[in-house]
């Protein structure tokens, strides 16, 4: 597993000193990268997990960060069309409710923890997480994020290695790590649908309308009028 001592096991920057990467001067422990594994949907997650645990590597530590849409359990949160603002919501604690699964992770994080002793853990995929999880009344969704820290592979769609956005919230730090891209020719159209976003022409028509009203009222005027020229160049 990743050293204790060393920085880079705590998902933490690693020092500047080389000899972090390296040796340690006092100890002769090497400082063990994490392996991020790519892939383009979550369902080759599962394939690649059942391959993993037919080898000699079955027992390493490992983690799947994945969405909400696969991994919220909650009654109310996972049934609703958008799982991550009610998510946030809830454990901000808007409406004087909270998420007793959120409270609940170190249950389930810790349970994958104690099975990594040498040769006793097994690979797992979502479903395994997610099944776990309702038993123990505790969210797989940031138990894998827990689980994050300690792991040696850590498998992931690609946008959560491509998109600086998920990286930053998933808290995905690549410097000096392996990163792995499975069928790495799909990159390009993952790349550009994470900088892309789509529009209609009736929300752009509305957007017009509404920025026609900011100027001719004079409001934020020179803010408005750009955006207003590019709406009637896109139309």
């Amino acid at each position: 597993g990743p050293c204790t001592e060393c920085s880079c096991s705590s998902g933490k920057e690693p020092d500047k000193d080389a000899s972090h990467t390296k040796k340690k001067e006092n100890g002769d422990r090497l400082c063990v990268p994490k392996i991020f594994f790519g892939t383009r949907t979550h369902k080759q997650i599962t394939q690649i997990s059942r391959e993993l645990k037919r080898t000699a590597y079955s027992y390493v530590p490992m983690t799947i960060l994945s969405s909400r849409d696969y991994t919220c359990i909650h009654p109310v949160v996972s049934n609703s069309s958008n799982r991550n603002e009610m998510c946030v919501e809830l454990l901000e604690g808007k409406h004087g409710k909270s998420c007793s699964y959120y409270h609940g992770v170190h249950k389930l994080s810790e349970h994958h923890a104690l099975q990594s002793a040498p040769r006793v853990y097994q690979a797992w995929d979502i479903e395994d997480l997610v099944s776990l999880g309702r038993k123990l009344r505790a969210c797989p969704y940031f138990a894998a994020r827990e689980l994050m820290v300690e792991a040696d592979i850590v498998f992931c769609p690609y946008n959560y290695l491509l998109d600086p956005q998920i990286r930053e919230s998933m808290d995905i730090k690549l410097k000096d790590q392996v990163v792995i891209l499975d069928e790495a020719h799909n990159i390009e159209d993952c790349a550009r649908e994470s900088v892309s976003y789509g529009v209609t022409e009736s929300q752009l028509r509305a957007a017009r309308e509404e920025l026609d009203f900011m100027v001719s009222n004079n409001i934020r005027q020179k803010h408005h009028e750009p955006l207003r020229a590019v709406c009637c160049s896109l139309i």
